[in-house]
């Protein structure tokens, strides 16, 4: 992932890619790049686009194979990513700085999220908003929207994904909301730390894809048209964001 943040274009956040911490004993990091913006004034504006690449290690064996892959939980998200940082590198159409993140330990508790988030405030970064891709590498059936987000009550992001999209891209997802899905992904960190707008873009609420956290979410389960698509929406709705003349994605009075 560093070099492929390299060869986009982006640069280091940091001194180095590596945003580095201790889980434990382990050495641990996230991979952090930034597109900086092409505004004088809205450079100084951030937003953060991240997606976890660690996943649970192994799991119950089935068929002799015990090792999880995580090809949708979460490799499907950190494509969306590393997609995204690849035009925007290339391109360099944003006004307001890009921050480009895989995250590492979301599975052990948020841990690389925190540790990131908890490091961007203490630098007292003005962070704009934070969108996390998660489990995008299945289609739902049967719905009128792409994917959902998380958190859909607490902002306005739906409303102007769709708006920026020309469609309706993102919805809600009464089990997303049932098991608290806000929470229980890197946005949350983000959310906690800023109070800004902080959401997980996702295609699975569990009722779409029967290998959560098991050996056999692999890439043959994976519709890479349907992620490919939902990706290309995504980009222009990312650099309207970005573009913007004002914080239009707002947190909503509860």
């Amino acid at each position: 992932m560093e070099n492929q943040f390299k060869s986009f274009g982006l640069k280091p956040y940091f001194e180095t890619y590596r945003d580095t911490f201790k889980v434990g004993a382990l050495d641990a990091f996230n991979v952090v790049g930034l597109v900086e913006g092409n505004d004088p004034q809205l450079k100084n504006e951030y937003i953060v686009i991240g997606a976890h690449y660690d996943h649970i290690g192994s799991s119950a064996e089935v068929d002799g194979d015990s090792i999880a892959n995580g090809a949708n939980d979460n490799a499907a998200g950190t494509s969306a990513v590393l997609a995204m940082a690849k035009y925007f590198g290339k391109n360099k159409t944003n006004k307001r700085s890009l921050i480009f993140v895989t995250f590492t330990a979301e599975e052990k508790g948020l841990l690389g999220s925190k540790h990131l988030a908890e490091k961007l405030k203490a630098q007292n970064i003005n962070l704009y908003t934070m969108i996390n891709f998660e489990m995008i590498g299945v289609p739902f059936v049967g719905r009128d929207y792409d994917a959902f987000i998380t958190g859909y009550a607490m902002s306005n992001l739906a409303e102007r994904i769709n708006a920026y999209a020309g469609d309706k891209l993102v919805g809600y997802s009464e089990v997303a909301k049932k098991y608290n899905l806000f929470k229980r992904s890197d946005n949350y960190a983000f959310y906690e730390a800023f109070k800004v707008p902080s959401h997980t873009i996702s295609s699975c609420d569990l009722t779409n894809f029967d290998f959560y956290h098991h050996v056999d979410d692999e890439v043959d389960k994976l519709d890479y048209h349907f992620m490919a698509n939902l990706i290309n929406k995504m980009g222009p709705v990312i650099e309207a964001m970005a573009n913007a003349a004002t914080q239009e994605i707002k947190m909503n009075d509860n």
